[in-house]
């Protein structure tokens, strides 16, 4: 008997710069998704902009080189990467710093320390979009 193919599953590129976190974030998404980690800005777009690009981003704010504010403004602005949601993930809780990642293009924002189900919940309501 032949199983019906299953759909593809989404790809989410996990983009952080404190290894503990990129760890958590995976164990979190793995058994669902297919994941590409960066642990940088510049890495981030560059694998951003491969074929077939992620169907969503978890991205950091802060840093080191470009921050995930600036990664964003990229990815918005450059034709290629501008529909993939992002979702920012970051221990910045000030209104103003989620505010400011609203109007970059992000679609959520997640501060740490996070609930795994809340991210996972999250997730799962982006890219039923």
């Amino acid at each position: 008997m032949q199983t019906p193919d299953l759909p593809p599953k989404p790809i989410i590129l996990v983009v952080d710069d404190t290894p503990e976190n990129i760890d958590i974030l995976v164990r979190i998404l793995e058994t669902d998704y297919h994941l590409r980690v960066a642990p940088n800005g510049e890495q981030a777009l560059r694998i951003a902009a491969l074929t077939p690009p992620p169907d969503l981003i978890l991205l950091d704010v802060i840093m080191p080189g470009l921050s995930g504010y600036e990664v964003c403004r990229e990815l918005k602005s450059a034709p290629g990467t501008a529909g993939i949601p992002v979702i920012f993930v970051t221990a910045m809780d000030d209104p103003q710093d989620e505010l400011r990642g609203f109007e970059l293009g992000a679609v959520d924002y997640v501060t740490k320390p996070f609930d795994p189900l809340v991210v996972l919940a999250r997730v799962r309501a982006c890219l039923k979009k």
